[in-house]
């Protein structure tokens, strides 16, 4: 049994930490020694659950998080009860340790002089995203995001971009650390080795992506493939971590600051990804809390996994589902169009077979020549119509289909 107290709030965050239940004065919270759960119920909607213990009170894990180097809030991208907890989070974690930093995956550090300007006030929300080129380097409803953004900005709480160009990630995956010329490294430094469990952890996911010259049998550990696929998510992991590790490190007040890194959950799992990372650059305390979809399976909820999680709704909010229509891809302009440089996994691009690499020239008649055109195209198609896509594939210019579902009654 574990006792924690939590210092007075301040009397503007006092009201609504009340109304979350976390300002309490010389409160003690337990951990309720764990049952084994029902199948369904592992981690009820509304409840803290620390893996491998039990439940436990919302000021507990707030006091613990509070007193981190660093926080870790996972998401699905997609999953408004996801951002509705980040937000609870944060602000309950702001009622405890005003002295904060959020860190976003969801921009490359390119844009940081754009997250400025928004914390200052000097842009609105649509120039804000314009600057920050959220269309093209995230391509999520923005709507999910904003009231993160919102918070940050009432509270001038400093916001950092944790993430670089999809082009390095793909040139390291493809020539290793090393191949890639140090100026084009985006500042970062060779990421600490992965450990045997991630390595385990990794393999399955990358079988299940179609290989066309090999089948999933046939791929081991030592694959050359794999260990690309490897380099390139430690990549992804170790720019996000040394971020993260600066924002601990070059605060000028006597204070340490609280730095929050927002970032989806295969970052966090287990401590693989960016804990890894952080690790190895000297942060040691790290907490990671996630979010629990209520339908996911108990088996999954094995101690390790998170620091803690919290009962969410698994299905995506009708209300914040996109405005607009996704073909599902990462691109970059070049070699006379938008080269593709990844497909997700499930997606109209997917299933419409366009592949990294490609070239898209011209999508329903429509030259592609810069950024926006591909953007524009794909959002005024409308649902359960198909979308006609000329590309180049190895110099052999060709057009396939995308399928846009109808919508669903």
């Amino acid at each position: 049994m574990t006792n924690f107290n939590v210092s007075r709030c301040s009397r503007v965050i006092s009201v609504i930490l009340m109304l979350l239940g976390l300002c309490v004065n010389n409160a003690t919270a337990t951990i309720i020694p764990a049952k084994k759960p029902a199948s369904k119920d592992c981690v009820p909607l509304g409840d803290w659950v620390v893996p491998g213990l039990g439940k436990a009170s919302q000021q507990e894990i707030i006091a613990r998080a509070a007193k981190a180097s660093v926080v870790l809030l996972g998401e699905t991208h997609v999953n408004a009860d996801h951002h509705r907890w980040q937000l609870q989070t944060l602000v309950a974690l702001h009622g405890v340790h005003p002295n904060m930093v959020i860190g976003f995956e969801m921009f490359p550090r390119r844009v940081q002089a754009a997250l400025d300007k928004w914390i200052a006030g000097k842009l609105s929300e649509k120039e804000f995203l314009r600057a920050a080129e959220w269309d093209r380097v995230w391509n999520t409803d923005a709507n999910l995001y904003l009231p993160l953004f919102h918070f940050a900005r009432m509270n001038r709480i400093p916001m950092v971009a944790l993430n670089i160009e999809t082009k390095l990630r793909h040139q390291v995956a493809e020539k290793g650390f090393y191949g890639v010329p140090m100026e084009e490294r985006e500042g970062l430094t060779r990421p600490a080795e992965p450990s045997q469990a991630y390595i385990d952890y990794l393999l399955p996911i990358y079988k299940q992506h179609d290989r066309k010259d090999k089948k999933a049998g046939e791929i081991t550990q030592d694959d050359s493939d794999f260990r690309r696929f490897i380099g390139g998510q430690q990549l992804w992991d170790r720019a996000m971590a040394q971020i993260l590790q600066q924002a601990v490190t070059k605060s000028t007040n006597s204070e340490q600051p609280l730095v929050v890194g927002v970032m989806g959950s295969g970052h966090v799992l287990h401590g693989f990804g960016v804990a890894h990372q952080l690790h190895d650059l000297g942060i040691q305390n790290v907490v990671a809390l996630l979010p629990w979809d209520s339908s996911k399976s108990c088996q999954h909820l094995v101690k390790g996994v998170a620091d803690a999680v919290f009962g969410v709704m698994p299905h995506v909010s009708e209300s914040f589902r996109p405005q607009f229509q996704r073909l599902g891809i990462r691109y970059e302009m070049g070699r006379g169009g938008a080269v593709v440089l990844q497909v997700e996994k499930n997606s109209i691009a997917e299933v419409a077979e366009l592949m990294v690499s490609d070239v898209i020239l011209e999508m329903a008649g429509v030259p592609i020549k810069i950024t926006e055109d591909v953007i524009n195209v794909v959002k005024r198609q409308a649902p359960g119509t198909w979308l006609p896509i000329k590309i180049k594939r190895d110099d052999i210019e060709m057009l396939i289909i995308a399928k846009f579902p109808a919508l669903s009654l």
